[in-house]
């Protein structure tokens, strides 16, 4: 999908993220609206206080079953490949906070997804979901309670409930249309669509009796480029018209930049820190790679200043690093202005990674012990 912003191509869909992003036109043509102002409680989290999570689709239905104390569901995915990086983590605290607010949380491992679309055995995808992502979700903080997290490959050892699951996935490839997979995917292959039609099972099983007992609010968290799979999995459950589901709810968060500037990819180490990274890594990565908004020299720097707004060091402490308000404003005034250098920001960022990664790191040998209590 190819959208124009002054006179330059920009592609935003579920496989390519490239160009300057026009976040308002996305929303206008995506039909979603922007996050307006949310309860006082959701401020406690810097990813809604500084609007990073911008956008959603008829997240009210979720804020009112909060609100009138009943139950709701937060649905989402991981997909087994590579390690677990930064890029990963925003979708992770925010289980944990709506973990916090009440939410359920269901958490799909996509190992048939990746044994389609990218020819990886189900025992490896198993390996690096246990490994790599699970065990860090606990780490960061996901408690076993009102969680579950399962694989595609094997629903539950609840013979009625993996029944109603693949059922669920059986009778939505009767409401799909050849013609909207091949709008979302291009080039159609039986796998694509098996996928395809095992996700929208994954996004509205929740609702089943077999699981929460019937409609209940189910929301997704996402990044804007996934939002096709929302739409068409939308489309077809509106057309069951016998099970009478509650439509899903989603919510859009900012792309996160790869240390390079453009989109972090698993498949190349240099552009991500991944949270079993040595302080040595850490620094190497961001003083070699992390892309500046500084000028070419100090002179230029002090006169003319630097510009935070896509310096990946200033991005990466907005995102996470610094939870103070204040001091984020103090050192894009001092970036901006020239006072602080391209060289006293990274080093800054990198003590930050550097704390918190060596407390993380002590909480994931923990948390590899509790991995059982998690898995469906």
């Amino acid at each position: 999908m190819v959208k124009k912003e002054s006179n330059k191509d920009f592609i935003v869909n579920p496989w390519e993220i490239k160009g300057d992003i026009d976040y308002n036109k996305l929303i206008k043509d995506f039909g979603i609206s922007p996050m307006k102002q949310l309860p006082e409680v959701f401020n406690e989290n810097l990813l809604f206080r500084r609007k990073i999570v911008f956008a959603h689709r008829d997240f009210q239905r979720i804020l009112e079953a909060k609100e009138q104390g009943k139950k709701f569901v937060m649905m989402t995915g991981l997909m087994p490949t590579g390690k677990f990086h930064f890029g990963h983590m925003i979708l992770a605290q925010q289980m944990i906070f709506y973990q916090k607010l009440g939410a359920k949380i269901y958490i799909a491992v996509a190992d048939i997804e990746a044994y389609n679309a990218r020819g990886q055995s189900l025992e490896d995808s198993r390996k690096i979901a246990v490994e790599e992502y699970i065990t860090n979700y606990i780490a960061l903080g996901l408690k076993p309670k009102n969680c579950e997290i399962y694989f595609q490959s094997s629903r539950s050892r609840d013979s009625k409930k993996s029944n109603a699951f693949y059922r669920l996935q059986n009778i939505f490839a009767r409401y799909a249309t050849f013609n909207e997979f091949k709008a979302v995917y291009g080039d159609i292959s039986p796998g694509k669509m098996v996928s395809a039609l095992l996700q929208a099972a994954d996004m509205y099983h929740p609702q089943l009796m077999e699981f929460e007992g019937g409609r209940v609010p189910t929301f997704i968290p996402v990044g804007i480029d996934q939002d096709p799979h929302i739409r068409i999995a939308r489309d077809m459950a509106n057309r069951i018209k016998n099970y009478n589901f509650t439509p899903i709810s989603s919510t859009y968060h900012f792309f996160v930049p790869g240390l390079k500037g453009d989109k972090m990819s698993s498949s190349d180490p240099w552009s991500y820190i991944a949270l079993t990274d040595s302080p040595e890594e850490v620094k190497n990565k961001i003083n070699k790679y992390a892309f500046s908004g500084g000028q070419p020299t100090v002179e230029e720097h002090r006169k003319k200043g630097g510009n935070p707004d896509i310096d990946v060091s200033f991005q990466y402490l907005r995102y996470w690093f610094e939870p103070d308000d204040k001091k984020l404003e103090e050192i894009y005034k001092k970036y901006k202005s020239g006072e602080m250098l391209t060289g006293e920001l990274k080093g800054y960022l990198i003590e930050k990674i550097n704390l918190f990664l060596k407390e993380h790191q002590k909480k994931m040998k923990t948390a590899k012990k509790e991995v059982d209590k998690y898995i469906a």
